[in-house]
């Protein structure tokens, strides 16, 4: 240990935040620093910051092993993974051997009285992680069950603090991956999303959130809210080290069969290969506009998109005014009494995705069936009338597909919204020839953090329903100090364009400022 404490101290905070996946490569290669020592600057970065933030809810113990065995590695010339040493986090409910997935809720965390869901093997994602040498810091803080795309303030855990404003919402639920980014715990973060999850969190804490394509990263082995909508993606601080989490995430794997549809879409060089500042030269980028939704951006929200528009223009994209015009787009968007602002149509198979989730479990699992899952939680029914997901009562084929949460619901009206929504857009790239369309994240400044107003964003539903691709990426600040971030839409599988979109603008506008 003696030996890595000098170099220890040359990594500080300040070196913390602006260290990249491909500096650390760097560090790494040319002896600069070492794994060790690298993990060692992150934890106690964690130990200076985590009380205050609350990002991490589980650490490590053998994450200072793993970064011994790089070195180890290294020095005897063996091969290392494309994210040898980087410090990393998970979400906590993406399954991690050794670890309980709680779902941010008391009922399924044993120290608070609940039950542990021990799995008895990684999530995909976090095996990947794993294969590509990661340093896997920990597990971060979600609001149960990931219910709410705006904060994590319900969660066993305790509320995640944003640390680009802390008066104000981190955003939902991935709140405690992007807090750990943000403060520099980590260089990327696992994050996942049904509804905002990914770029509500990385757009209220000044980062680069991706949420994939459908299909295009597994999700098995993750706690489910909609095996229709969940999806997995990375949170950054850049553009580039997110798309280099995302070439590890990538790719087919038996235990989520929707990934083979991935197979052919992954360009061969990666998603990080061919970033240019030239990126947004020629590209026709649609605007936000009432044919996408009637919703309005606040005066400040709209004055730093006139803004955000000049930059776009100056770096050479072509800019389409609202290309949804004249289509029945934005009358598709359905909203229920009990979640005004968010439409929750591809939730209603959540008995059976939870089924599934918990037969992966394996077979000494303290929970192993819905029948189970639903009396070890009968004390805090989420599904009853004014509980976190008693809307689901509202929505086509709920109750139906709970009489048998072991029989794959149809969802009828879900699958014929989405292929609407794929034609339409399909359509309107097609009329406009766009390349992607580009719009506020939110429709005006972040809420307060207990405040129980919800994030209002401008792309949640028509996003995860349809199941395509967005990029969030910063683009300045209102007078309050709260982010303001652009994210950039496209087809399905188009997200080599948007990243190369969003990097493009990053480059351009430096915009982000470190939040500690």
């Amino acid at each position: 240990m003696s030996d890595t404490l000098d170099q220890t101290a040359a990594i500080t905070p300040e070196m913390l935040g602006t260290l990249t996946i491909p500096a650390i490569r760097e560090g790494l290669a040319s002896g600069r620093f070492t794994a060790l020592a690298l993990a060692e600057a992150a934890l106690a970065q964690v130990a200076a910051l985590n009380g205050r933030y609350n990002a991490i809810i589980f650490e490590n113990p053998e994450a200072l092993d793993t970064a011994r065995e790089i070195d180890r590695r290294r020095a005897a010339g063996e091969p290392l993974g494309p994210l040898a040493g980087v410090p990393v986090v998970v979400k906590d409910p993406m399954d991690m051997k050794g670890f309980p997935s709680t779902a941010g809720w008391r009922l399924l965390h044993a120290a608070s009285g609940g039950v542990d869901l021990m799995p008895e093997r990684d999530s995909p994602v976090v095996a990947r992680m794993r294969a590509a040498d990661a340093v896997i810091l920990g597990k971060t803080n979600v609001p149960i069950l990931s219910w709410t795309g705006t904060h994590a303030n319900d969660s066993w855990a305790g509320p995640t603090i944003n640390p680009a404003i802390e008066d104000r919402a981190p955003g939902g639920s991935s709140a405690g991956t992007a807090a750990a980014v943000a403060t520099h715990m980590a260089v990327v973060g696992l994050a996942e999303e049904t509804g905002g999850s990914i770029q509500n969190p990385a757009s209220a804490q000044d980062l680069v959130g991706i949420k994939p394509t459908i299909g295009l990263v597994p999700n098995a082995g993750v706690v489910p809210l909609s095996g229709n909508r969940d999806v997995v993606g990375p949170i950054a601080r850049t553009v580039e080290d997110a798309a280099l989490c995302l070439d590890v995430l990538a790719g087919f794997t038996t235990e989520d069969p929707k990934t083979l549809a991935s197979i052919g879409r992954i360009p061969a060089g990666g998603y990080a290969a061919g970033l240019s500042a030239d990126g947004l030269k020629g590209k026709r980028i649609g605007l936000y506009g009432p044919g996408w939704r009637p919703d309005a951006l606040s005066d400040e929200a709209a004055a730093l998109y006139a803004r955000a528009k000049a930059e776009l223009e100056a770096a050479g994209a072509i800019l389409v005014e609202d290309p949804f015009a004249g289509t029945e787009f934005a009358t598709l968007r359905q909203v229920t009494p009990g979640t005004p602002f968010f439409d929750g149509r591809g939730l209603e198979s959540i008995a059976y995705d939870v089924t599934c989730y918990l037969r992966r479990l394996g077979p000494d699992a303290a929970i192993r069936t819905w029948a189970e899952f639903v009396e070890a939680t009968k004390s805090e029914d989420p599904f009853a009338p004014g509980a976190i997901l008693g809307y689901l009562n509202e929505l086509p084929d709920f109750v139906e597909a709970m009489k048998s949460p072991e029989t794959p619901p149809a969802l009828p009206e879900f699958t014929a919204l989405k292929a609407r929504y794929l034609e339409l857009l399909g359509e309107v790239f097609e009329r406009h020839a766009l390349d992607a369309l580009c719009y506020p994240q939110m429709l005006r400044e972040l809420p307060g953090l207990h405040s129980g107003d919800a994030i209002l964003e401008t792309t949640v539903g028509e996003l995860n329903i349809a199941g395509i691709p967005g990029v969030t990426v910063p683009a300045g600040y209102y007078a309050s100090g709260a982010p303001f971030e652009l994210i950039f839409l496209g087809l399905q599988w188009s997200e080599d364009g948007l990243i190369k979109c969003a990097h493009a603008y990053e480059q351009a506008t430096r915009h982000r400022r470190p939040a500690v």
